[in-house]
Parts: structure tokens; sequence; C-alpha cells
């Protein structure tokens, strides 16, 4: 029985492949892992608020909800709502509509199907959008942190208080001191049982 040409060329190079492999001494096991150097979605956040990228800060946060579903968690992305929310209302009491309008188009950013299909809207209309979607999302996601862990959503919040009036000119662009987002070492605080307390 003849073996086709198509697949003796499969099985050749599946050899090759094999044969290189074995030669290089490289293995699956202490080959690095790509994910390593990959920073974890709260760090980014904050790199994200720093640089007025509104949207990926958003997609962080929800990213960490993912992977870390905690009262904390929820809290951080009220947080960048909050945030959000705080930047347009200091934009639109400098005047600045022309940021106004390119943070909404930051917000719905297609990739580059914005280069060539660009959305329009005007600034004012921008921040009242805007504005509705934030009160809307904000309140959704907090009656969530509520509902986990009232207490602690709201030592979260005094924390968040301190730090808008420490950096009453910015604050939209960082995160509380004591988040320590840039270590990503959030370790969720279980409530105790109602009984032990």
């Amino acid at each position: 029985m003849g073996v086709p040409d198509q697949s003796r060329r499969i099985h050749l190079s599946l050899l090759v492949l094999l044969l290189g492999w074995c030669f290089t001494g490289t293995s699956v096991s202490v080959a690095e892992n790509p994910m390593q150097n990959v920073q974890p979605p709260l760090a980014r956040a904050k790199v994200y608020l720093a640089a007025g990228d509104y949207r990926r800060a958003v997609e962080a946060c929800q990213m960490n909800i993912d992977q870390s579903p905690s009262v904390e968690s929820y809290v951080y992305l009220i947080y960048v709502y909050h945030a959000l929310d705080g930047y347009l209302e200091w934009l639109a009491k400098r005047d600045e509509w022309v940021k106004v309008g390119q943070l909404s188009l930051s917000m719905v950013n297609r990739g580059t199907m914005d280069l060539v299909d660009p959305p329009d809207l005007l600034a004012r209309m921008a921040k009242e959008l805007l504005h509705e979607g934030i009160r809307q999302q904000y309140d959704l996601v907090a009656g969530m942190a509520n509902r986990l862990d009232r207490a602690r959503t709201d030592e979260l919040w005094l924390e968040v208080q301190a730090w808008e009036k420490t950096h009453p000119d910015n604050w939209w662009a960082g995160v509380p001191e004591p988040w320590r987002w840039e270590y990503d070492l959030f370790v969720p605080r279980v409530p105790e049982p109602e009984g032990l307390k």
C-alpha cells in the first residue's frame, strides 16, 4: 500500500521539527511564559487613568472583577466611573469642549475603523450622553458592591474622598495611595460570618 506524497511530506516535516526540537534542547516546561511579563489588570488600569484612557481603565477593572471578584474589585470599577465623570465635569467647567469631544471619541473607539469612519458628536451632547451612561453603570456596580459588603464599600469610599481632597485638580488621573494598584497585590477581605461578630 503506497503512502500519498502529501502525507509523506507532512510526516517528514513533523520528523524534522521533532529532531530540531530535540537538538536545541528546548523544553516546553522551561520555555518562557509569554504571560509572565504582562501587567496585572489593576496595574494597567492605573496607567490608563494617568493617560486619560478611561475606556481601557474600565476594561482593565472589569478584567480584575473576572479574575478576582470581590467587593474591592467592584469598588475599583465604581471608582473608575467616578474618575471619568470627575474628569468630564472638570473639562466642562474649564470650557474645554474639544477635550470633552476627544474623551467621548476615546470611549467609543473602534480601532482603525475610526480612521475611515470617525464618529461625530457635538461635545456638549457627548458630555451629557457620557454623564448619563456613567451614572447608570456606576449605580449598577455600586449596588453589586453594596450587596457583597456595604461596610467595606463605605470604608473604601472614605479613602476615595480623602484622595479627592488631597488632589483636587487631578484626582481622576490616579487612585488612592492605600490601594497600591501598581503592585496589584490585592488579597480579598473575607467578611466574618454574622455569628462570629
